[in-house]
């Protein structure tokens, strides 16, 4: 099992309020833990694409980002989670663009993560005309064969679509080195899964927040996927998940940081804006937020492996259930709330004393896939 880190520009109102800067601060800390975790032996860094979720997450332009920390990074390789490729969004030609550049500027380390949104509230800013998200599906489904042409083919035959049109075009540059940069779909319910894997594609499972999911996600995946017929170059086997992950010298330490963390604003936030995701029993509607943690609750929300927290010892131990459950990459979704030394102190000793004990190769999944296509 390899590791990841997945940013996407949290900035809490108690914050802004309290540091004009607060914006500034936060984007440019998440920078410096990407950074961190190249350092730290994590293989994959996901960057998030968000639109109008003020709060939730300022991180909107992660091409951007990306760009930036291709040149501040020497080994880890860099993912959008996700590039929305619907063309109201973003015109699918620019997207592959995008993604060419920044496999070039990366040295071959970029990799293509796209979905249609989690919220109505981003994406139907984008179709005013549309009131089901479900619409999206098509304009995606239409557009996610063509990348691999537009990379692959010398001038791209073109497109004529319900949702978008391209006349025969060079689009440049094409990706570096051989074929082009692995694809990834972030799913959400089990068909999404089985769907990705038909079309040869990784998952990012963002909607896994539990080791006993693992069951449901590997058996409509890892089913589908042996009789795929990839859209791209090569198929991408790969089963992403995230989880909350607090790691410190003690297992005291590591719980008090996340009872005093704010843990639960961001958890209430994820419910107000992403009305895709089904809503547990209990969670209270916005802007009514869910109960403070106590450490009754952290120490429960581990039981249940619904959160990483302890010392190295007991992290490495959490992290092993996730590996025996089939995951194929684990990514820890940071900040969470928590301040800045104690999420880099997370990142270096979970990269000290928990990635070289589980993740042993030194290539990349991804890399193997790409390179034997």
């Amino acid at each position: 099992m390899e590791f990841g880190l997945f940013v996407q520009g949290y900035v809490p109102a108690k914050r802004a309020k309290a540091d004009p800067e607060a914006e500034h601060k936060a984007l440019m800390e998440e920078t410096e833990y990407v950074i961190q975790a190249d350092r730290s032996g994590f293989k994959y860094a996901w960057a998030s694409e968000h639109h109008f979720l003020e709060e939730y997450s300022h991180l909107s332009a992660n091409d951007v980002f990306l760009g930036y920390l291709a040149h501040a990074t020497d080994r880890i390789h860099l993912g959008s989670g996700i590039f929305n490729p619907l063309a109201p969004v973003n015109h699918p030609v620019k997207v592959a663009e995008k993604v060419a550049m920044l496999d070039h500027l990366s040295g071959g380390r970029f990799e293509f993560g796209s979905g249609r949104g989690a919220g109505s509230h981003e994406i139907l800013g984008f179709l005013p005309g549309i009131t089901d998200m479900n619409a999206t599906k098509e304009i995606w489904e239409e557009t996610i064969a063509e990348f691999p042409k537009m990379w692959l083919q010398d001038t791209y035959e073109g497109f004529s679509g319900k949702h978008w049109s391209l006349p025969p075009r060079k689009v440049l540059p094409k990706p570096y080195g051989k074929s082009h940069p692995p694809m990834w779909y972030a799913a959400g319910s089990p068909p999404s899964y089985a769907m990705a894997a038909r079309k040869g594609l990784g998952v990012l499972g963002f909607s896994v927040q539990k080791v006993s999911d693992m069951e449901w996600v590997l058996d409509s995946y890892k089913t589908a996927i042996r009789d795929a017929e990839p859209v791209g170059g090569y198929v991408n086997d790969n089963v992403m998940v995230t989880s909350t992950a607090i790691c410190a010298e003690t297992s005291e330490k590591a719980r008090e940081i996340a009872v005093n963390g704010g843990l639960n604003y961001l958890q209430s936030l994820l419910f107000r804006y992403h009305d895709t995701f089904p809503r547990p029993a209990g969670i209270p509607e916005w802007p009514e937020l869910i109960p403070d943690y106590t450490p009754e609750l952290v120490d429960y929300l581990i039981s249940e492996e619904l959160m990483i927290c302890g010392d190295p010892s007991e992290v490495l131990t959490q992290c092993k259930r996730w590996e025996a459950a089939g995951a194929d990459q684990l990514s820890f979704g940071l900040p969470i709330g928590i301040g800045y030394e104690d999420t880099l102190n997370t990142i270096r000793l979970i990269g000290e004393h928990v990635i070289p004990e589980i993740d042993t190769d030194p290539v990349h999944r991804t890399t193997r896939y790409r390179q034997a296509s």
